[in-house]
């Protein structure tokens, strides 16, 4: 036992002699390596504008759904989507044997009632004639009051059937226009010059009054539906100029004027529609996804330059020096790209030095020597 102890004692005078012995040793700081030839540049601050973006789809500034405006099956239907047409041109076409009968009908009856008329003329033009001759005779007292007032009451008569003939000639002229209308509607026609978007219908089909059957746009002007938050729409104002891109085009930037705000939310997103006209390009079409950019006013912001960020897949870094020119690696939320610059929402401070362009190099830990 007495042994024990004593090995254990000489093992820990052993540890702690040893452990004095490295405690002596001086300790080297390690020199950060230096580089050369790198450009800084600090945080600055500046006004900028306070944009917000609303997003939606281009659609055209007219747009029809044509529907037949009787039933009957179509016999032919004479356009495809993407075909242009012509304002007046004959789309579709329904069955119009009926309407060609009642035509024919209505071109039947107003012939009988033209012959009518020409006959009650012809006796109204006698019944007159004789009562000039016969007011002549009363006048001499040649003929009793009786046979004058005979011929009076046969004018009154004759008058009534003319003027009763007239009528029917002018009922039968109006339902020979009505057939007209009613065979001319068995053609759907173009409303104006434009564009078929949408087909829904093919010979054999049973057209009904009121369904759509063919959908016609017009191809000259377009414009951008964005949906604007409630609390954005003070912002908006009518008239005015804003910035428009589509994704189809790319950043090729274009000018959309605000040509019209719909005065009611949407109750659900409580969002607002508001339409921008867009100038005439003649590769424009409905559907396509587009960007507007409305502004608040100003705010200040933090710029740096676009070489200066690093991409991390989704993370974005900065090369941050510090007062010792020591350079460290900082993650760093980004805002709104500034012609050439970039907004710093946060991770970077007014003033601060970062490496303007650090050209994939790994920089952090490192001391940048002056140029």
């Amino acid at each position: 036992m007495k042994s024990r102890i004593l090995l254990m004692t000489a093992f820990f005078a052993a540890l702690f002699a040893v452990g004095g012995c490295s405690s002596n040793q001086p300790f080297v700081a390690k020199t950060p390596e230096a580089v050369h030839g790198l450009s800084l540049t600090q945080v600055q601050e500046r006004d900028v504008p306070d944009l917000f973006e609303a997003v939606g789809t281009v659609r055209a500034s007219r747009t029809s759904p044509i529907s037949a405006e009787v039933a009957g099956l179509v016999v032919a239907v004479n356009v495809h989507e993407g075909d242009t047409v012509k304002l007046g041109q004959t789309l579709l076409t329904i069955e119009d044997v009926q309407p060609k009968a009642t035509l024919e009908q209505a071109q039947a009856a107003l012939t009988a009632s033209e012959q009518e008329e020409a006959a009650a003329e012809s006796e109204r033009a006698l019944a007159q004639s004789t009562f000039a001759r016969m007011k002549k005779l009363h006048d001499e007292k040649s003929i009793s009051p009786q046979e004058f007032d005979e011929i009076n009451t046969r004018v009154r008569s004759a008058t009534a059937r003319h003027d009763a003939a007239v009528a029917k000639r002018a009922q039968a002229a109006a339902g020979l226009q009505q057939a007209r209308i009613l065979l001319g509607r068995a053609r759907v026609r173009a409303p104006f010059d434009g564009m078929v978007t949408e087909r829904r219908i093919d010979p054999g089909a049973l057209a009904s009054p009121g369904e759509p059957l063919l959908t016609v746009e017009s191809t000259g002007r377009y414009r951008l539906e964005v949906s604007v938050n409630e609390s954005d729409l003070k912002y908006v104002r009518l008239g005015a100029s804003v910035p428009v891109s589509l994704d189809a085009y790319g950043s090729a930037p274009m000018t959309g004027k605000v040509a019209q705000i719909v005065p009611a939310a949407d109750p659900v997103s409580r969002t607002f529609v508001v339409k921008l006209d867009l100038p005439v390009n003649a590769n424009l079409r409905s559907g396509l996804f587009g960007h507007a950019e409305f502004t608040r006013g100003q705010w200040k912001a933090n710029l740096i330059p676009h070489t200066a960020v690093l991409e991390h897949g989704q993370l974005q870094s900065v090369y941050a020096v510090d007062d010792k020119d020591v350079v460290t690696l900082r993650y760093i939320t980004l805002g709104k790209a500034r012609a050439g610059n970039i907004e710093v929402l946060s991770g970077l401070s007014t003033g601060e030095r970062v490496v303007s362009d650090p050209g994939g190099r790994d920089l952090a830990g490192k001391r940048i020597e002056a140029k």
